[in-house]
């Protein structure tokens, strides 16, 4: 029997089957094959009394796989666990060696960062044990988000009619409100600014006010404006001082998951979830010249890193393609809570310029890609240099200063300009001492602007910068808080172009009845150290049954407080009676809006939508029952009220006379008429339907007045 590997997705099994020979058999396991059960105390699949110990079982959409996976395995002499390279992925490992039987203690666990022929190979002649430290510390994130998902959500659900809480959700939509409130509490303010426009010779630049006497230039209203004016009415426009240096630009560090998001979302207008389904293609493989590539490094990733062996083949390519004077160095620097398991976003070939395989990609794709290549390459490559001019000009004790800024060689610009702008500044020759004849001053008031809502983009740094989950979950959390209708993302007003987030009433009623119950859990600073608790515990350096105990014992009293003191939301009646029991009707919220249901709901199951109750005066001419309006796949139109038992629609559209023709019928010799089909569109028919179905055809047009046609179209 042939060798046998696991990995994740199918789509990339055909790749490294090729890759591995005839030998090798690659099947797929299509993700997570088990879960936690939803059995036991609280629903929960976890036995907290006995050390917090789960319970699983097989996803229900998977048994088939499983099945598949065994009889497979049963017939292999060796087999192989290739999931993804990251703590989720040595999860999958550690469930599929349990489900199939595979001794956890052989080394069958084998990972590569690219699905290239020389990785894989690569990881195949060294594999290693599965890493139990990283599948407890997968283990241990999958029981917190379960206990406090299950017990808050019912909470939720059961006193203010909230969907659902979760442990990173929840202080996403915190972050969100915070932002908002900060919003509409801020009070704006009035300040000045003040410009000098200089023209010497044919040249005009912009010195802007700095300092007053030596101080910073605080200008609170128009009369402080018009005090600097007069002020420098009456002395001279001097060059006090010109620095002139030499300034190098760095190139940005290659992608993390989290910069790629945000670059992708600003950049091209991209959502996190559109980016990272791109991303995942890119990496599993596209099909170029007959063979399926994976183009970029694996996409979940913290880490910065390059490896040797790509970063040597780009230095060789700059200085091939760009000369040895584009030729930069590695200047890497990881986030302090990186967990550095591989390499950052990159490309896989660095000869796979985005031009050379652009037609074998989708637009998106190679927008994407591109944008990888692009940024990959450009951290390889020599910094950008300006010659960087800055003059000081003053006037009474009133100092103005001028930049100037000229790009002398573009180095990794050649590359990033498309995501980099950079404009020239040229300043006119100036010397010390020099006075300055045709100058006017420009004042301009503004005022203190609220901190901007948050984009994707923004709200995607703000959880990194302040270690909020993990960059594999910034699309899902994003999705699950528009989802649950707790945020909307939309635009801010007409002229922006970004969309932002704005809390909803029932985002705003969660939120603050988390606050008011549980904020000493579901806050940045918790939350953040849970993820480096977590950290510890892939390390080995801490245990992950006493960081459970230590969360339960602080939430469950937190939990009990808030079932007996949150108040209850009642149910929004709308003054009517269920037409089923006589009960109170009343608003509910579900997964496609609102509507309207019994109150006795699930015992009483009448709902209806809530617009659709329009109630005719014209009865029903089967059962007498009143019309109502319902809305259907083709539109608005008027039922029987009293559907299922009647099921009698009524037909306001007039109904039109037929048109005589003049013709007649060449099978029976009746007048052919033009009639309507079912879809709207006219025809010429017998007048003898349905015993004659005679219809007539229309001529087909020829090629040659089709042409004609179009081209008469296009020179319109």
């Amino acid at each position: 029997m042939k060798k046998l590997v696991i990995v994740e997705s199918p789509s990339k099994s055909k790749t490294i089957e090729k890759y591995l020979g005839k030998d090798y058999s690659v099947v797929s396991s299509k993700g997570h094959i088990r879960d936690l059960a939803v059995s036991g105390k609280g629903g929960l699949g976890i036995d907290v009394e006995h050390d917090f110990t789960p319970t699983y079982v097989t996803n229900s959409d998977k048994k088939e796989v499983v099945k598949d996976l065994k009889a497979k395995a049963a017939k292999a002499d060796e087999i192989y666990l290739a999931s993804d390279p990251d703590r989720e992925g040595e999860a999958i490992a550690w469930h599929l060696a349990t489900v199939l039987g595979v001794d956890i203690e052989q080394k069958n666990r084998v990972i590569f960062n690219e699905i290239t022929k020389n990785a894989v190979l690569e990881a195949f002649d060294h594999p290693r044990t599965i890493d139990m430290n990283l599948v407890k510390s997968q283990e241990t994130r999958r029981m917190l988000d379960r206990i406090i998902g299950f017990k808050l959500s019912n909470l939720l659900q059961n006193k203010i009619k909230s969907k659902s809480a979760g442990r990173v959700q929840s202080v996403a939509l915190r972050l969100i409100v915070e932002r908002e409130n900060e919003i509409k509490a801020f009070q704006s303010e009035e300040y000045w600014s003040i410009d000098a426009i200089i023209k010497k010779g044919r040249k005009e630049f912009k010195a802007s006010l700095l300092k007053v006497d030596k101080k910073k230039a605080q200008l609170k209203n128009e009369e402080d404006a018009k005090a600097i004016e007069q002020r420098c009415a009456q002395g001279e426009y001097v060059v006090q001082s010109i620095e002139k240096k030499v300034k190098k630009k760095q190139a940005k560090l290659p992608f993390i998951t989290s910069t790629l998001q945000q670059e992708a979302s600003t950049k091209l207008g991209f959502s996190s979830k559109k980016t990272m389904q791109i991303a995942q293609k890119l990496y599993e493989g596209v099909e170029i010249r007959g063979n399926n590539e994976g183009l970029i490094s694996y996409m979940r990733s913290d880490s910065t890193r390059l490896s040797d062996v790509f970063v040597k083949d780009a230095f060789a390519f700059i200085e091939d393609n760009y000369g040895k004077n584009y030729v930069g160095k590695v200047h890497a620097k990881n986030n302090a809570g990186a967990q550095d398991a591989h390499e950052a976003i990159r490309v896989t070939h660095v000869d796979y310029t985005p031009e050379s395989i652009k037609s074998y990609l989708t637009n998106d794709q190679y927008k994407l890609y591109k944008m990888i290549y692009a940024r990959t390459l450009a951290y390889l490559m020599a910094p950008s240099e300006f010659d960087v001019v800055n003059a000081q000009i003053v006037n009474n004790g009133c100092e103005f200063s001028a930049n100037g800024s000229v790009q002398t060689f573009d180095g990794y610009l050649k590359i990033y300009a498309d995501y980099e702008q950079n404009k020239d500044e040229v300043l006119p020759p100036l010397s010390e001492n020099e006075v300055l004849e045709n100058v006017k001053l420009d004042a301009k008031q503004h005022f203190t602007e609220p901190p901007l809502r948050y984009s994707e983009a923004r709200l995607i740094k703000e959880m990194e910068e302040n270690g909020i989950g993990r960059p594999s979950t910034y699309a899902s959390i994003i999705d699950t808080i528009v989802a649950r209708n707790y945020v909307t993302l939309e635009k801010s007003s007409e002229n922006s172009k970004t969309k932002v987030f704005f809390p909803t009433e029932q985002g705003i009623l969660t939120d603050t009845k988390l606050q008011e119950f549980f904020s000493s859990i579901i806050n940045v600073s918790y939350t953040a150290n849970m993820e480096k608790d977590l950290d510890l515990i892939a390390e080995g350096k801490l245990n992950s049954v006493e960081e459970l105990r230590k969360f339960y014992d602080k939430f469950v009293p937190l939990l009990d407080e808030a079932y007996a003191n949150m108040e209850k939301k009642e149910l929004e009646r709308t003054g009517e009676l269920c037409p089923e029991c006589g009960s109170e009707l009343v608003y509910r919220n579900g997964r496609y809006g609102r509507f309207i249901s019994c109150i006795n709901f699930p015992k009483c199951k009448y709902t209806r939508n809530e617009e659709q109750e329009q109630i005719s005066d014209e009865k029903c001419p089967n059962c007498g029952s009143p019309f109502i309006l319902k809305k259907g796949r083709y539109g608005a139109f008027w039922a029987c009220s009293n559907y299922p038992e009647c099921k009698t629609i009524k037909n306001d559209k007039p109904k039109e006379e037929p048109k005589p023709t003049g013709e007649m019928c060449p099978e029976c010799g009746k007048p052919l008429i033009e009639r309507k089909s079912r879809y709207g569109t006219t025809f010429i028919g017998c007048s003898g339907y349905p015993k004659c179905h005679y219809i007539k055809k229309e001529p087909k047009e020829s090629k040659t007045k089709k042409t004609r046609t179009k081209k008469v179209k296009e020179d319109e």
